[in-house]
């Protein structure tokens, strides 16, 4: 693609060695522009507030911030910076949560020179890309990912996430101002809908399936 004016790019990453990987990769390449690097999800957002950018390269784990939430702050802030996530997370499921907050593609960190900036062409372009790999695990889901969520109300949810933090039925029924049986029939509830047999089981399950 061939055009006046490069492709302005962000890459935020904490791992250095990361980063200037990727500055190597794009050395040279007149047709992007690397704007600025950050570590942090705060500073990406503070100079997003100042300056437009075409392209975020954004990894999925940042110290400060999920780099799933921080793409859904980044399109809220400006819907037409393309975001590709940049990680060595495999997981089906966080694929589809970054697709989901707005992300147009997701690359796993190995990727090669030449397919990065094929990816990054093609989202400029208004493609949703993925990196081959990627593109093989959505191609491919397993048997775990194909079972069907649990569908919960937004009670059981509170209730879920709460029993998370180590709360008490008491505690629970304090908080939410019902009765103690209350929250046990929504316990039993949850543990029938997940199959589990304890709480502990319960949280195992729900954490794998991104619902706390």
């Amino acid at each position: 693609m061939c055009t006046n004016k490069p492709i302005s790019l962000i890459i935020v990453d904490d791992h250095s060695i990361v980063v200037e990987g990727i500055k190597t990769m794009l050395h040279g390449d007149l047709e992007i522009n690397i704007l600025e690097t950050f570590s942090l999800g705060s500073s990406l957002m503070n100079f997003l507030n100042r300056t437009n950018t075409d392209i975020i390269l954004l990894d999925i784990s940042l110290p400060d911030i999920s780099g799933i939430d921080l793409c859904k702050k980044v399109k809220l802030m400006s819907p037409k910076t393309k975001v590709l996530a940049l990680s060595n997370h495999t997981e089906r499921s966080i694929i589809l949560q970054m697709i989901q907050n707005g992300a147009n593609g997701y690359l796993l960190k190995n990727i090669g020179s030449m397919e990065l900036k094929d990816c990054i062409h093609a989202a400029m372009n208004g493609e949703i890309v993925f990196s081959r790999e990627v593109s093989s695990i959505m191609a491919n889901p397993n048997m775990e990912e194909l079972k069907e969520l649990p569908r919960l109300t937004k009670r059981e949810k509170e209730i879920l996430e709460l029993i998370s933090k180590g709360l008490t039925t008491q505690e629970i029924a304090d908080k939410l101002f019902v009765s103690p049986l209350t929250i046990e029939t929504h316990r039993r509830n949850l543990m029938s809908k997940f199959k589990v047999r304890n709480a502990a089981e319960l949280i195992m399950e729900a954490s794998k399936s991104k619902l706390i």
